[in-house]
């Protein structure tokens, strides 16, 4: 497990956008290989969108022959609704990047027939040989996609009901009428993302979000403490393959040493690459 400690959410946005334009780089897709990403919605990824849609628009990345599986989408909201993960996608990413709409595969909240949606998401992940980098966040309680506290850590997609907090969270976006939020939504397992060749979790201290305080404690469940299932996020322990990418705020309720140890990591990858990187193929 790595935890990347960057000054602040802008620095930490480029970083993990240069982390992921390396690793597609790098796997060298082509029509017959395909890099197979995971992705997350909400406030916290939105710098990171907005690096790689200019690496894109600088000729440095192509999307051509990348498929995406994106984490959860809400249930009963229209998808052209502009709070839906459809409209977030499109908008803020899909339709400023050369991907072929087809290959970005997203939950369909409105399916005739929701759980026979959830078997064919997976089925879709396995046909295309799994996922190579699933990225996401964590919420104030640990939760990663809409797996609240006391979700299985091997569970798969499937119809989850949304904890009252994540609800209370979400109402900012929808006027703050809380009669508007849907109440339930089709969402990625823990072991659907553990299933991941790898994973990069960004813990950011983005104040729209969520108080600074909650998420730093986040964290500190998810690094410091061991794994429960109470706390989801913290299942990434035990993956062979997991980077944390966080802002300075993000590590107030860490430990002294612990900030230290990974800080000290951190520059020393850099001077063995020379980069930013610190994971080159």
């Amino acid at each position: 497990m790595r935890l990347v400690i960057l000054d602040n959410y802008d620095l930490a946005s480029e970083w993990a956008a240069k982390y992921i334009c390396n690793r597609i780089i790098q796997f060298k897709p082509g029509q017959d290989r395909y890099f197979t990403l995971g992705l997350p919605t909400g406030s916290t990824p939105l710098g990171c969108y907005k690096k790689l849609i200019e690496y894109h628009k600088n000729g440095d990345l192509s999307f051509k022959y990348v498929k995406t599986f994106n984490m959860d989408e809400y249930v009963g909201l229209p998808r052209n609704h502009p709070e839906s993960y459809h409209s977030y996608m499109w908008n803020n990413f899909f339709k400023h990047i050369d991907i072929d709409p087809n290959n970005a595969h997203i939950l369909d909240g409105n399916a005739a027939d929701l759980q026979a949606e959830c078997d064919a998401f997976e089925k879709k992940i396995k046909e295309a040989g799994g996922i190579d980098l699933f990225v996401g966040g964590i919420g104030p309680d640990g939760h990663i996609a809409f797996n609240e506290p006391g979700s299985s850590l091997v569970s798969r997609t499937r119809l989850k009901t949304l904890a009252m907090d994540t609800i209370l969270a979400s109402a900012k976006y929808f006027d703050g009428d809380l009669s508007k939020v849907p109440t339930m939504a089709l969402t990625v397992g823990v072991g659907t993302v553990m299933d991941a060749r790898e994973v990069m979790l960004m813990v950011f201290q983005v104040m729209i979000l969520i108080t600074g305080a909650h998420k730093a404690f986040a964290l500190y469940k998810a690094i410091e403490e061991g794994v429960n299932h109470m706390w989801t996020v913290s299942a990434f322990q035990q993956h062979p393959r997991t980077i944390f990418v966080c802002d300075e705020d993000a590590t107030l309720e860490l430990r002294v040493k612990t900030v230290k140890y990974f800080k000290e990591q951190l520059n020393i990858t850099r001077e063995k690459s020379n980069t930013d990187i610190p994971w080159r193929y």
